[in-house]
């Protein structure tokens, strides 16, 4: 089976491959429209600002075949809010593959902005947390969220809930960066690439 990592200009791309490599899995860092198209697992990762890495998904035809796709693919932390419908930064418009609008943390009430370290999940309900009990740590790092709705398998608090993972038919979202939150991202991981095509 072939794992494709969706190449674009956004950061944090590499960690995530070597993440996989950890697991055993080799992926495939391509751009490419047919080789995305015809992988058996795609994964949308990436760290950086919504409207130019949107543009830029637009320009390459990206967000098309995104949206397009039938087999299991996991969006993580940019990738995540990119398949939301609207995000307050850059006041963007995105692929709206979750209906759902990306907002920014507030910094009043002492809330700090970015959202970054370990935090817990809790509510999880979703194939990606098979295994997991309680409500393990996971690590972020955002400065925007999605709040809780339909769509919203796991969540997490800064302080009030927000969705810390979205799942919609073959389409599985993450806030949080599994690369990086140790052996339970690393069963995580695990757990996308034994889905199937729905």
């Amino acid at each position: 089976m072939t794992t494709v990592i969706i190449k674009y200009n956004a950061g944090n791309i590499f960690s995530v491959d070597y993440a996989l490599r950890r697991i055993g899995v080799h992926a495939k860092i391509t751009g490419h429209h047919d080789q995305i198209r015809n992988a058996d697992r795609v994964i949308f990762p990436g760290v950086g600002e919504a409207s130019s890495t949107m543009q830029y998904l637009k320009q390459h035809g990206l967000d098309t075949i995104i949206c397009d796709l039938k087999q299991p693919v996991l969006g993580i932390c940019i990738g995540m809010q990119l398949m939301c419908r609207y995000s307050e930064e850059g006041n963007t418009a995105c692929m709206g593959i979750f209906d759902e609008s990306v907002m920014r943390f507030r910094s009043s009430q002492g809330v700090k902005v970015p959202h970054m370290g370990w935090n817990s999940l809790q509510n999880m309900r979703s194939p990606l947390f098979d295994g997991l009990h309680g409500n393990p740590f996971v690590y972020f790092v955002h400065s925007y969220y999605v709040g809780v709705s339909a769509f919203t398998v796991a969540t997490s608090s800064h302080p009030c809930p927000f969705s810390a993972a979205l799942q919609h038919g073959n389409f599985y979202a993450l806030q949080f960066h599994p690369e990086k939150s140790g052996r339970v991202g690393e069963l995580i991981l695990k757990n996308f690439i034994k889905q199937t095509i729905c």
